[in-house]
């Protein structure tokens, strides 16, 4: 249990120590080095204002953005999200100044799109200095299948066999597109564009590429943007947040309303458009960027280790065969496919409640007071709720004319390991020979009079 939650975090600070599946053309490694060393902004990866504050020990100010700031006055508790952080109160750093608390850009624009919420202020006094240790939602796969068949039991048999059957039926037909992903990660290139359109189809058929899709679009943006807004970010350290949002809204009709990374598909033709619109210099090299590095972090991430990456297939395997082989891909289908169960927003925290446990343990044992969301470290950060060693004051923040936030009301509450509640719209099944327009990720959409939801960005994103 313990290895697998190793391998789910991502430590900026030292040398890769995953292991990956055999005959891959380029390691973890590779990409580690390339993505620090050869893109304009992959210095900040290491070097950024968030791991700064992480490493210097001292205490951090946090930004969370609420809905239900009577509710937290009255009960003295915030409840913690799932997603991308697994179980904790999503924040994004905030940087003392002589004028005050310059909100991260991340911040900055979660203030300026939710007009209508209160801006609180975390701080957080660590009892040490902490590693730029992060946990990457994309490599949970193997955690939510062992929870799933932990607790399987409490779902119906019926229940049990639909979800089996929805699974297997995407995976058959995205079949050829997996094993087309994974040859191009053992070296064998097909044209971008091809790739591209054939995983817009599979998207439908297998939501996880869809996080996939949008995850390597977000890091090629903030990584390589030369404009002077993100100039302008990188001087302060940090990634440029707005790149991704506008690239996620502009893709997707209605993400403002629900982030919904299991609809971002664009095909070839629509995904150079996009890029065009938000930095036309960075158009030309997308496709083929998505399909080196889409397919490498499939194979990283769906593939057991044990397996090679040139001979696996997809095509004719049963599902409790690649429950062992590819228990990453497996897990994270499983997790997508039961949060549509009509009976899921009873069983919600039994599922999710067993992952948060384990997270905040790891986090504890690991001296992690406030985990990040370390697919990349662009500013996505919360609160353990569980963690012994640290101090934690909040404050209702008021905003001046420049920006800057300042400690207003001091509030008598307290992070709470309690899981906000959840709930999903309806689906309405499509078949596997169309596209699932209806397909939505559920996860974010809080009903919890405590606190409020965010997507998975990221998604978790969350």
């Amino acid at each position: 249990m313990r290895d697998e939650w190793d391998r789910a975090h991502t430590d900026y600070a030292m040398p890769v120590q995953r292991r990956s599946p055999a005959s891959l053309a380029e390691s973890e490694s590779d990409w580690r080095r390339y993505l620090e060393c050869s893109t304009p902004n992959g210095w900040l990866i290491r070097e950024n204002a968030m791991a700064d504050a992480l490493a210097s020990g001292r205490p951090m100010y946090l930004l969370h953005t609420t809905r239900e700031i009577d509710a937290i006055r009255t009960s003295r508790q915030l409840h913690v999200s799932t997603g991308c952080l697994v179980g904790a109160l999503y924040c994004s750093p905030l940087t003392s100044q002589r004028e005050g608390l310059r909100p991260h850009n991340l911040g900055a624009y979660l203030m300026r799109t939710k007009p209508s919420t209160t801006p609180m202020i975390f701080e957080v006094t660590p009892d040490a200095p902490m590693r730029p240790k992060g946990v990457d939602y994309l490599r949970l796969g193997p955690i939510h299948l062992r929870t799933y068949l932990r607790y399987q039991s409490f779902l119906a048999p019926a229940e049990n066999d639909q979800l089996n059957r929805t699974v297997l039926a995407g995976l058959r037909a995205a079949a050829p597109f997996l094993d087309v992903a994974l040859r191009n990660a053992a070296g064998r290139a097909t044209a971008a564009p091809e790739f591209i359109d054939q995983l817009s189809a599979a998207v439908p058929r297998v939501p996880f590429l869809g996080y996939l899709y949008f995850e390597v679009l977000s890091e090629y943006l903030m990584l390589h943007s030369t404009t002077l807004e993100t100039k302008s970010h990188a001087l302060a350290g940090e990634l440029n947040n707005w790149l991704y949002k506008r690239l996620a809204f502009a893709a997707v009709e209605g993400m403002d309303q629900l982030f919904d990374l299991a609809r971002f598909n664009p095909r070839h033709h629509r995904l150079v458009q996009l890029i065009e619109d938000i930095e036309p210099d960075l158009a030309a090299g997308a496709a083929e960027y998505v399909r080196r590095r889409l397919s490498h972090l499939f194979a990283g991430t769906a593939l057991h280790p044990s397996q090679d990456a040139s001979s696996f297939t997809f095509q004719g395997a049963d599902l409790r065969t690649l429950r062992d082989t590819a228990p990453g891909l497996i897990g994270q289908m499983i997790f997508r496919e039961v949060r549509y169960m009509p009976r899921y927003q009873q069983l919600y925290h039994c599922f999710e409640k067993a992952k948060a446990l384990e997270a905040w343990d790891y986090w504890n044992s690991e001296g992690i007071p406030t985990p990040f969301n370390g697919v990349i470290p662009k500013g996505e950060i919360g609160i353990n709720p569980t963690y012994p060693r640290s101090a934690v004051r909040v404050w209702t923040a008021r905003r001046d004319s420049k920006g800057y936030l300042h400690p207003n009301e001091e509030i008598e509450a307290a992070p709470t390991p309690v899981l906000a509640s959840w709930w999903a719209p309806p689906r309405q099944r499509e078949t596997y020979s169309s596209i699932e327009e209806s397909r939505v990720e559920p996860a974010r959409v809080a009903r919890s009079p405590i606190t409020t939801q965010r997507s998975p960005m990221s998604g978790v994103p969350a």
